[in-house]
């Protein structure tokens, strides 16, 4: 039986084309679908590993030596245009078909690694937890009392909104960052919205939170210089420091800023949406193809993270003896996300892209064609979108015209577009663990003065949930969490009913053996559901791993075209049954 294999991992996957659900029968021994033993559970890219050492001037050491991967630099005119011209001709004369992605376990998970760590899909989060995103308590700022406390001491080097670098007594080093146009909130407050849904989610992110202080509490450092998205160094001074919090949002006499901890370890730029890093040996497995970087279209969709592009990611060297060594070897390579801010409705100055972004491309070969087939006719979404009424400052962020299969960021990413039905189907299974109480919980995050903001951001989310889920929970088996109860029973929860998909009245549970022997079915509340277990093979004869021991179970739901397949090995009454894998076809093969 065909199998394909993950390189450098040692994990096994099997084909979803052809296979069988074998039962206790003489039939199965011909192959052998899931070997006994755990999923894998954490990736081996988090192993620490030597890198080449290279001269890297310091302000106290002009020969320093760092031992790290280099510095990747990502320029912002390359990036758009290789996404949006280059990579889409030049994959016309390429014969790359995308498959399914490799970095999956035996249970259709992804394992913890340097890009993703199980949080929310794994283990039940509390509403606290959930709303502390990665701010750790020690991370939270208070609103300081003494004056001159808070040191300025670097200008934002790049970027579109304005700001300046923060060194903190007790805390650390943190990104101050305004609001644009002043007294907007919604850059600021998407920040913290975004990035703490990207870490529940299981992705890296920096401490994202809002701040309210004096401009007494800072004291500028002298010789300051920065860098807008123009690549001019121009003077941070008092006077540039003071334009920066004049157009700034204020309560009182309080200036609203967005503060986000400085990342840990050594920076080393940002990650590319395909390809390797060819300097980490730990980087495997293409970029394009990763399951967590693919199935993130959805979570980008949700948030209408229309930026999510390399600009706003950064690698960052790990070093195994901590802040006290940064650029040392050994270490590892760990994989942030960056800047949400234009999540939740952010514009462009040209009202005409505004309306595009989230529908279409920037430059859409796709639409470009369709109006000139149709010679115009065609009235797509972004000719008659528009505004909320008294919620104009989240642009065209909208549940009405959300569709999650079409949604579209800036321009083409390179794992967004490879991404396949299973992928979406991962991601979806982690999103339905949002509830409407975190989804509320979330939104209050961007600490907006209008209640009616809040209320506006919680139902917007909460309908664009509701709409990725009844896309994508719907046609792959969305039952998850499945484990062996008290040696008789399969288990697991079915998210779609749990999360109200559709009427309860709509599910109706079947599970069988692939010969077509039905199981007895228990259904529980909160969308849980139970199979009674078959005795295959009993306590003498064959070892555990024989094919006269494993056998599949077919769960159908009802809703679902393809049921939830799970394949298990009998090893008789004292020892129990052990669960080898699962897969999720698209339909249900004929017995």
């Amino acid at each position: 039986m065909a199998a394909r294999s993950w390189p450098a991992h040692g994990l096994r996957w099997p084909s979803a084309v052809g296979l069988a659900i074998c039962a206790a029968a003489a039939s199965c021994a011909s192959a052998r679908l899931f070997p006994l033993r755990a999923p894998m559970a954490t990736d081996t890219d988090l192993r620490s590993f030597s890198a080449p050492c290279r001269v890297e001037p310091s302000k106290k050491d002009p020969n320093h030596l760092a031992c790290t991967p280099d510095l990747y630099v990502s320029p912002l005119a390359w990036d758009g245009s290789d996404n949006s011209i280059f990579r889409p001709l030049a994959r016309v004369f390429a014969v790359d078909p995308a498959g399914e992605a490799p970095n999956v376990n035996s249970m259709d998970e992804v394992p913890d690694s340097a890009w993703f760590t199980n949080r929310i899909g794994a283990r039940p989060m509390s509403l606290d937890e959930v709303s502390r995103g990665a701010c750790e308590p020690r991370l939270i700022l208070d609103d300081p009392t003494e004056v001159g406390v808070w040191v300025v001491d670097q200008g934002k080097m790049n970027g579109s909104s304005e700001g300046f670098r923060v060194n903190i007594p007790g805390k650390g080093k943190y990104l101050f960052k305004s609001d644009e146009g002043g007294g907007v909130e919604r850059p600021t407050g998407a920040s913290a919205i975004g990035a703490t849904a990207y870490h529940d989610v299981g992705f890296f992110t920096s401490c994202e939170q809002i701040v309210y202080f004096k401009p007494s509490a800072l004291k500028l450092t002298p010789g300051l210089r920065f860098a807008d998205n123009s690549g001019i160094v121009r003077d941070f001074d008092q006077a540039r420091l003071d334009k920066v919090l004049k157009g700034s949002g204020r309560r009182g006499e309080y200036i609203r800023m967005q503060a986000s901890a400085w990342l840990p370890g050594h920076l080393l730029g940002p990650f590319r949406y395909e390809g390797t890093r060819g300097d980490d040996p730990n980087d495997v497995i293409r970029h394009e193809d990763r399951r967590d970087l693919r199935g993130g279209r959805l979570l980008a969709a949700w948030l209408d993270h229309f930026d999510a592009r390399e600009q706003n990611t950064m690698d960052s060297w790990i070093s195994d003896r901590g802040k006290d060594d940064p650029d040392a070897s050994p270490g590892y390579v760990r994989h942030y996300y960056l800047d949400t801010s234009d999540c939740i409705g952010s514009e462009w100055a040209w009202d005409a892209i505004s309306k595009r972004l989230g529908y279409s491309y920037l430059l859409d070969y796709g639409d470009i064609g369709l109006d000139f087939v149709t010679l115009g006719i065609r009235s797509p979404v972004y000719d008659h979108i528009e505004r909320t009424p008294g919620r104009e400052k989240f642009g065209y962020f909208n549940v009405r015209d959300f569709e999650a299969e079409r949604w579209k960021n800036e321009y083409p990413n390179p794992a967004f577009s490879r991404m396949t039905e299973r992928d979406g189907a991962w991601m979806a299974r982690i999103l339905s663990r949002f509830t409407p109480e975190m989804v509320s919980a979330i939104a209050k995050l961007g600490e907006f003065s209008d209640p009616g903001d809040t209320a506006f951001v919680a139902e917007t989310l909460e309908g664009r949930l509701e709409r990725i889920l009844d896309r994508y929970l719907t046609r792959l088996s969305p039952i998850a969490d499945v484990h062996i109860e008290g040696n008789a029973l399969l288990c697991g929860t079915d998210l779609a009913e749990r999360r109200g998909v559709r009427d309860a009245a709509a599910f109706a549970y079947e599970a069988r053996l692939a010969r077509g022997a039905p199981l007895a079915v228990t259904r529980r509340s909160g969308g849980e559901v139970c199979v009674a277990l078959p005795r295959i093979a009993g306590d003498g004869g064959p070892a555990d791993e024989s094919p006269a021991r494993y056998f599949g179970v077919a769960i159908a739901d009802g809703v679902a075209p393809g049921p939830l397949v799970a394949y298990l090995y009998d090893r008789g009454p004292a020892r129990g049954y052990a669960l080898a894998g699962i897969e999720r076809p698209s339909r249900e093969r004929s017995r």
